[in-house]
């Protein structure tokens, strides 16, 4: 797998991504629109991704096809992976970007708390706990999986990431909170609104 920036000057980025247990092909344009696509064959995570695109303000597409015979879990935590080489490959060398942000979703009434930093430096703090129960649909999504999709997406986008949940009964709410929330944060964090690398060190 190899991620790789467009040419043209634009925050973009394609990357394939093939195992013996997933084929993945996302591409990613920070400064797009919100067009999204998804295809995973996990409709409750194609909408989770779709979140991304649409509140992140981005062009996002993911195609992926993996073995849900066996379990979802290498098709999400694949796409972490993949999703987080793209945003770091978009990333480039972070010149003049925001770097930090944060907020609080609410999704009735499920709330969640995020934070982020596109530090260079990968790591997850992640305190959501969800009543139990599977998210139904066909198949049925386990929301345990939400935090291997977070944790492989921030290793492999090397950014610093909170999640907290301060209340929140019903699974569906508290996991679309998350990822609108996440969505909301790197758009933030990505907006341009300076000249150089913002960190002492001269780079992320």
């Amino acid at each position: 797998m190899s991620a790789q920036r467009t040419d043209d000057g634009r925050r973009a980025a394609t990357v394939a991504r093939t195992t013996s247990e997933t084929n993945i092909l996302i591409e990613l344009d920070l400064d797009g629109t919100g067009h999204n696509e998804a295809t995973t064959g996990l409709p409750f995570f194609d909408h989770m991704l779709s979140q991304l695109g649409r509140h992140g303000g981005f062009d996002l597409v993911v195609r992926a096809v993996g073995d849900l015979q066996i379990d979802a879990h290498h098709t999400v935590e694949d796409v972490g992976i993949a999703l987080g080489e793209v945003f770091a490959a978009a990333f480039g060398d972070k010149a003049g970007i925001r770097r930090f942000a944060s907020n609080r979703i609410p999704l009735d009434e499920a709330l969640i708390d995020v934070a982020l930093d596109l530090s260079g430096r990968p790591y997850l703090h992640y305190e959501v706990e969800f009543p139990g129960q599977q998210i139904l649909g066909t198949p049925p999504f386990d929301p345990q999986l939400v935090e291997e999709f977070w944790r492989a997406f921030v290793t492999s986008a090397a950014i610093t990431l909170h999640i907290t949940s301060v209340r929140g009964v019903n699974t569906h709410h508290l996991v679309e909170a998350t990822f609108k929330g996440v969505a909301r944060a790197l758009r933030d964090a990505v907006r341009i609104e300076g000249g150089g690398v913002p960190s002492t060190k001269g780079v992320l």
